[in-house]
């Protein structure tokens, strides 16, 4: 019969078929459905690498390495890191110790070391004995004893020890399956020959019996009564002279094929398997849950287990790496094939768990977390709603509405579509159900719940009903808004039906009632209901729960647990906490995207499980939110900055250290950072806020974006901090980086000292110049005051000039005074004597004496002698204006320059009338004609023109 080798244990073909076969038939009927912990999926796309990973160990800041077919896998939380494979062959093996990544290949193994800038640098340690190892050696396990590393082949074992850096193989005869290290020994199987352990650098026979001869031991686990043996195929034993199967009741374990094992802090063990996933035992060997590719598992085939701090469960497979989050307060049952549908609604009645689906209704027993559901004969189509109600279960459905009692499921209501069923207030015996097209009332009578009427008069789809008073209540449509009903006494019909216009309808709106008071939600906000004013007052509180851009649904749940009242938004599960000392309550959230948890929007529905234990409805199975470990959660604040790069802009980045501070160049002024927190829990996202002091002195909001670039920053001393928070939970201190820009060589602290030696000379050479200069200004000076005598003379000279001119002014502004009163005087001598010729005129006829009167009057007015007189007056005063006026104008005449003169004078044509013995209108003709003369134009005044000569 053929024999198939698998770490060097020859198996019977015919059984290993069988067992593939088993295996296959048990996928094809399709595991039990499960509440599983989250997992994390990694692929080969995700991290860019090959598909398997041998190894994995956590290091350096919490970091995991992983041991992939092409090289050494880095994880910081947020970024992939690949170190290729020191000589290009497929990485076994991962260890890490004090500060070093141990790791093993094809005739290869030595340590990593990190360094300041972050990166890993190989060092070979095989290198210095290579002549010793074997053409094909591969080195499949390391492991710690003491002082040394251990690094085993299928051949041999070779040590390193730490301190005194020296080698040393220990050659073994027979092939070695793998190495197990337990209560400080170090065991190995030989095959063919039983189960070692290594003292005094010896190997010592632990046991030769058959079971340990002929299968491949996986593991050892060590309990306080007892060593038990992982075998591939068998099963677990005791180490004993007659091992004994373990755990004696159940040997369900055998049927699975085991690669890898290990025994969990508490005292768990978790198997990884070839074809069947991975399976988790619990300490008394029982199996808990198994995952697998039919669940989330990327891949059947585990080849290799690890435990982290966080106890996180990570999985090396045949095709990816996934992250099991044991730990986790939320677990999750995965509907993937679509049994169930979108999940709408859920209750625990006698014992099962109810849930209502776009399928039907299904149940199970809800503590057992591995049954199956079954569906409820009867109930196909869409669920919307559950309520238990005196020992029995109403089922609002697409179809109407159902009752399930004494496992009977049948229908009381024909109406179209039930939402939802409310209690009427004071009449125990009836139940409002809002239909798909108004409302409807069911009655309790001696044979259950029956259907008794129909509410008339309104007949708008109600999905939220609540009551304010037993006659009155408001019913929330997303489209048309709230509406507030009045209604009869014996719940027939609908009386009144108004609507609030204060309230804007929204798309996902919800109307509930939580503590006694109503609530409506939408986009905007949340509003609650003031009985008093009748009209509904924005809420400012539960309003925070929904801003713009974070909103995806207004809807609003209620549980009967610690936490009362959830809401939805885009990035997390927002709830209120009760006070213990108060009514107030806290806001509190949980960070599951929509994304992430996948519920149908509008229709988030949550049930109180009992314990703290929270159901979430989704479109493929449901969440199991555990508050009580949410709030025991602890996360450890491992905040790191895990690279920093600068560059000039145009060239190649390099690296600095993040934990040194730095001096750059000028030129080097574009920054780029990576942070991270190594915490691997699927729904537990990290998120970030970062500053630059010196440039953005204020946090940036929370973002789950770890990285930022800062590009073209100016000279100056600078302070990058980063800070963290998962979930709810903030880090206390944030992360530092100090760094400085220097300033550009022209104002460099080089080119500042020769700027002020320049500076001092020039000073200095200013100061000679000066000095000179005051010499030349002493000679000067002497010169300046024989000048200034002689400027003295000259300026005494020129007061006497002044006061002659002052002199000259006063005698001019005295015959200017002299010209006005003349002139004054000589209007009035000829309007005087102009009077009494007229008086004398006025006779008829004149007698002869009068002409003669008048002749003398005549020839006093036109008397040349007082013009003569005037003319010099006027030139004494004003010097050769009437030369300026005839050389402008040669055509004026005597007579013309005479006008002009007393024009100058800016007398009136009333004024001017008496000095030539005309009338006034003779004067305004004479001015007409002295215009045209000059040649004025219409917008310039006569008077005017002859004033600014």
């Amino acid at each position: 019969m053929k024999n198939l080798k698998i770490y060097g244990i020859k198996i019977n073909v015919k059984i290993y078929r069988n067992l593939i076969a088993l295996f296959a038939f048990s996928f094809s009927l399709g595991f039990n459905a499960q509440e599983l912990p989250p997992v994390l999926t990694f692929s080969p796309k995700d991290y860019q690498a090959d598909n398997q990973n041998w190894s994995i160990t956590q290091g350096f800041n919490d970091y995991m390495y992983m041991a992939n077919n092409i090289g050494l896998l880095e994880y910081d939380g947020e970024d992939w890191r690949l170190y290729p494979s020191p000589n290009q062959s497929i990485l076994r093996s991962v260890f890490y110790h004090d500060h070093k990544i141990y790791t093993g290949s094809y005739r290869e193994f030595g340590f990593w070391e990190k360094q300041p800038t972050g990166n890993l640098v190989y060092q070979s340690l095989s290198k210095a004995i290579i002549d010793s190892i074997g053409t094909d050696e591969q080195f499949w396990t390391i492991e710690r004893l003491e002082n040394w590393i251990i690094f085993q082949s299928l051949d041999n074992l070779y040590t390193y020890h730490i301190e005194d850096k020296s080698l040393k193989k220990i050659s073994i005869e027979g092939a070695i399956t793998k190495i197990y290290k337990l209560d400080g020994d170090l065991f190995f199987q030989i095959v063919n020959k039983g189960l070692f352990k290594i003292e005094d650098g010896e190997p010592v026979l632990v046991s030769d019996h058959v079971l340990f001869k002929e299968h491949a031991i996986i593991n050892l686990y060590a309990y306080p009564s007892q060593v038990l043996v992982q075998t591939d195929t068998e099963g677990i034993y005791t180490l004993e002279a007659e091992p004994q199967q373990w755990p004696s009741s159940s040997n369900a374990i055998d049927d699975f094929t085991v690669y890898t094992s290990l025994q969990t802090k508490n005292e768990g063990i978790v198997l990884g398997t070839i074809s069947e996933g991975v399976v988790f035992l619990n300490s008394e060997g029982i199996i808990q849950n198994q995952i697998t590719e039919q669940e989330t598992l990327y891949n059947n085939t585990v080849l290799s287990v690890y435990e982290d701090k966080d106890a996180n469960i990570w999985l090396g497979l045949d095709n990816g790496i996934n992250c099991v989050n044991v730990n986790s307060p939320i677990s999750v049952f995965n509907d993937d094939n679509g049994v169930l549908g979108t999940i709408y609604t859920a209750l625990v009645f006698n014992e099962n768990l109810f849930i209502g689906t776009n399928q039907g209704l299904f149940y199970k027993p809800v503590n057992d977390t591995t049954s199956d559901f079954k569906f409820v004969k009867g109930s196909k189509g869409q669920v919307w709603t559950l309520r238990e109600v005196d020992g029995y279960l109403l089922c609002g459905h697409n179809n109407g509405t159902f009752i399930f009692s004494e496992g009977e499921f049948g229908q009381i209501s024909d109406l179209l579509g039930t939402w939802c069923f409310k209690p009427v207030p004071d009449h125990p015996n009836l139940l409002l159900q809002g239909n798909y097209n108004g409302l409807s009332v069911l009655e309790k009578t001696q044979d259950g719940w029956t259907f008794r009427n129909r509410l008339d008069n309104f007949y708008v789809s109600s999905k939220f009903v609540e009551f304010t008073s037993p006659t009155e209540i408001l019913i929330d449509h997303e489209y048309k808004g709230v509406y507030k009903l009045s209604i009869n006494d014996s719940y027939t019909s609908v009386d009144k039906v108004s609507q609030f216009e204060g309230i804007s309808n929204g798309l996902y709106s919800s109307l509930v009632k939580y503590k006694d008071e109503i609530y409506y939600a939408q986009q905007k906000g949340v509003w609650r209901f003031d009985t008093v004013a009748d009209e509904f007052l924005k809420d400012s509180l539960l309003s925070r729960l929904y801003t713009e851009n974070m909103y995806s649904s207004g809807k609003l749940a209620t549980t009967s647990g610690e936490i009362g009242l959830w809401s939805f938004n885009k990035n997390r599960i927002n709830f209120t906490v009760q006070g213990k000392i108060n009514t107030t309550f806290s806001l509190g959230s949980i960070p599951i995207s929509s994304d992430t948890r996948g519920a149908m929007v509008g229709y988030e529905n949550v049930y109180h499980l009992g314990d703290e234990r929270y159901l979430l409805g989704l479109t493929q199975g449901y969440i199991i939110i555990d508050y009580k470990k949410f709030l025991d959660t602890t996360i450890n604040e491992s905040l790191n900055i895990t690279s920093v790069k600068y560059w000039q802009t145009g060239q190649k980045a390099s690296f600095l250290e993040p934990g040194k501070a730095a001096e750059l160049k000028n030129q080097m002024n574009n920054l780029h950072f990576n942070f991270s927190v190594p915490y691997f829990e699927k729904y537990f996202t990290s998120e970030y806020q970062y500053r630059l002091i010196g440039f953005i002195d204020e946090w940036s909001s929370w973002d789950e974006r770890h990285e930022i670039a800062f590009n073209n920053l100016p000279f100056g001393d600078y302070e990058f901090q980063v800070r963290a928070r998962v979930g709810d939970r903030y880090f206390s201190e944030p992360k530092v980086f100090i760094f400085k820009i220097n300033r550009p060589f022209a104002i460099s602290n080089t080119m500042l000292v020769l700027y002020l030696i320049l500076l001092i000379v020039l000073f200095s050479l200013i100061h000679n110049v000066y000095k000179r200069y005051y010499k030349r200004q002493k000679l000067e000076l002497q010169h300046q005051a024989n000048r200034e005598l002689e400027l003295k003379q000259l300026e005494s000279q020129q007061e006497i000039m002044q006061v002659k001119n002052e002199q000259l002014k006063q005698d001019i502004d005295n015959k200017s005074r002299e010209l006005a009163a003349s002139t004054m005087s000589l209007i009035k001598k000829n309007e005087f004597l102009g009077s009494i010729k007229d008086e004398l005129q006025k006779a008829k006829p004149i007698p002869l004496n009068a002409k003669k009167v008048i002749k003398i009057i005549d020839k006093n007015i036109n008397n040349t002698d007082d013009w003569k007189m005037f003319e010099e007056a006027f030139n004494n005063s004003d010097k050769d204006f009437l030369k300026s006026m005839k050389s402008k104008h040669p055509s004026l005449t005597p007579n013309d320059l005479r006008l002009c003169a007393y024009l100058r004078l800016n007398l009136s044509s009333k004024e001017i009338a008496p000095l030539f013995n005309i009338s006034t209108k003779s004067v305004e003709v004479k001015r007409y004609r002295l215009r045209k003369k000059m040649d004025l134009p219409r917008e310039i005044g006569l008077t005017d023109y002859i004033l600014g000569i």
